[in-house]
């Protein structure tokens, strides 16, 4: 078999063979074997004449099978190992080889605010990149809400090493995975030449979810324009705003100051101005109202008041004089008292009154006794304060919130080389002073917590809040949330925060002023508050960063604008 398997190949050779055996069995002619020297010239030597033919030998064709059988079994096995062992894999390469993988991207689900005003969308680039760009609003005060997000990379190669849009901040962080979709797969086939045969697509992509924000896209932009106003007229380094449903924890507003350009950063094209966005000392990408620690100063009075009443250290109507300040004897050396000033001498004032003007003295009795007026002690103080939820996170659906803290004896030890709590850490303590630090959506959290009679909520800024939107329920008496709301109401009527009285709509608020630095050169200016006032739908609070001691104008002034604004813009919000 193999014989005739061979002969077919090398035909040639075979025959030669054939003719050699053929030979062996052949009488041979004396001319045949001997040579005559004298003919020897007249022979070709060049053409081999004259010489004699050898047949070749039988160990010769022996070896040269075993050689050819030995290279026909090497091509059968590798045959064999082609098509039989890795043939199933080797398929699947070689279709590959001429099928390409092409991923269709998914668009990104839209933003909207409450009314349907589109924040984000998406749109074809012009650079025809195989994804759609994002683009936002151009408007002010939406950069730390809404975020921004990074594209899809490729490596040199051109192959995409991130398939997906990613968030960075804001909601396009929070919610990125609803947002992004899911993407597709097509399938285009080639054949040896490149030329395109058939192309298919075997994954459709899905478009990510849209999302409808409870912001008021229109009110945020006035917050943020009122704060740089303020910053810019009053030398104020920064600022914080939000607006609060008191019933459900949605977000109505929420800016900071200063912000970023989210189309600049997205795209990423202007390097120098991202650069210089990145290092600028203002914090451009600072969410303020989330991630900014501040200390307090009078707004936290409310709480004081509050956990007073629950404690019956004081009885709401008993009066207190304030002269201007509160010296307190000093036991080791009667010539150097203690001396705690007020902002100014208010005269007698009980606990609607104290609020409504911002009497320090009455919360340094109040917070920690004086004479025979009981205090509410430091250990009652960080309770309330505990309660109200300073030092937790409030749970707001944007990335990077700040966790608040509160001064206590521990936290002095700590700090202070071991010091020793004394009372006038506590007097300075109850009116938002000394080591105490909090957010701006701790703020409106508590004072929300005010106007609706002690439901501490989640904050949220999609549109309908979140399922389970009461974080705790802080049970008082209501004739203790009433006392402190008229104090915070009389504020406006006849009290320091007269700014924002309007006939439009009945405004209750707090003020403070948080002074920084050993040098106290600069202050936080905060107001807080809630409307209307008869039944509280919306709380707020804002804070201006870092202005001048001397400075009157403020926070309050921001909200005052804003309230104008939105009598004459958003009346619907006030009823």
């Amino acid at each position: 078999m193999l014989y005739s398997f061979f002969s077919m190949i090398f035909p040639s050779l075979f025959r030669k063979i054939k003719k050699g055996i053929g030979r062996k069995y052949k009488d041979i002619d004396p001319e045949d074997i001997f040579l005559d020297s004298e003919n020897l010239p007249g022979f070709a030597e060049h053409r081999f004449e004259g010489r004699m033919e050898e047949p070749i030998s039988g160990q010769t064709f022996v070896l040269l099978e075993i050689l050819l059988i030995f290279i026909t079994l090497v091509f059968v096995g590798k045959l064999f190992s082609l098509q039989v062992i890795h043939g199933e894999n080797l398929a699947k390469i070689s279709e590959n080889n001429r099928l390409s993988h092409t991923l269709i991207f998914a668009n990104r689900g839209l933003v909207y605010d409450r009314n349907k005003l589109e924040l984000a969308w998406n749109a074809v680039k012009a650079d025809d990149t195989e994804f759609a760009s994002r683009i936002y609003a151009n408007m002010n005060g939406l950069a730390h809400v809404v975020g921004y997000l990074k594209y899809p990379s490729k490596d040199s190669a051109g192959f995409y090493y991130e398939e997906d849009y990613r968030g960075q901040s804001g909601i396009e962080r929070v919610y990125n995975d609803s947002l992004r979709g899911t993407n597709g797969l097509k399938i285009s086939e080639t054949d040896a030449l490149g030329n395109l045969v058939s192309e298919s697509v075997t994954d459709l992509p899905k478009d990510g979810n849209d999302l409808v924000l409870s912001i008021d896209a229109r009110l945020s932009q006035e917050l943020y324009n009122a704060m740089r106003s303020i910053a810019e007229e009053r030398g104020f380094s920064g600022g914080a705003g939000v607006i609060m449903d008191v019933e459900t924890g949605e977000i109505l507003a929420l800016a900071s100051f200063p912000e970023y350009d989210q189309n600049v950063v997205t795209t990423g094209k202007d390097k120098k101005e991202i650069q210089k966005l990145f290092t600028s000392e203002k914090k451009p990408f600072l969410n303020r109202v989330v991630s900014g620690l501040y200390t307090p100063g009078s707004i936290v009075k409310p709480i004081v008041a509050l956990g007073a009443l629950s404690e019956g250290v004081i009885n709401p109507e008993k009066k207190i004089l304030s002269t201007g300040a509160l010296t307190v004897p000093n036991p080791y050396d009667k010539s150097k008292p203690s001396v705690f000033k007020d902002w100014k001498a208010h005269g007698w004032v009980d606990m609607r009154d104290a609020l409504a003007v911002s009497s320090d003295v009455y919360f340094y009795e109040v917070g920690g006794g004086f004479g025979d007026q009981k205090g509410l002690g430091i250990s009652n103080i960080d309770k309330y304060f505990t309660l109200f939820g300073l030092a937790e996170k409030t749970g707001i659906d944007l990335p990077s919130e700040s966790v608040g803290f509160i001064a206590t004896p521990e936290w002095k030890k700590l700090n202070f080389n071991g010091d020793d709590w004394r009372l006038g850490d506590t007097y300075i303590t109850a009116i938002g002073q000394y080591g105490t630090q909090i957010t701006p959506i701790d703020a409106v959290r508590w004072t929300a917590a005010i106007a609706n009679g002690g439901r501490l909520l989640v904050p949220s800024v999609i549109l309908g809040g979140t399922k389970n939107n009461i974080f705790r329920t802080i049970n008082l008496p209501e004739e203790d949330w009433k006392v402190v709301r008229e104090g915070m109401r009389q504020g406006v009527t006849s009290g320091i925060v007269s700014a924002l009285y309007t006939p439009a709509v009945a405004v209750a608020s707090k003020t403070g002023t948080a002074e920084l630095g050993v040098s106290k050169q600069q202050v936080n200016s905060w107001n807080t508050g809630f409307f209307p006032y008869e039944q509280p739908r919306y709380a707020f609070a804002v804070v201006m960063e870092r202005g001048p001691v001397a400075n009157i104008v403020g926070a309050t002034y921001v909200m005052q604008r804003v309230i104008n604004w939105m009598i004459i813009n958003t009346p619907e919000y006030l009823k």
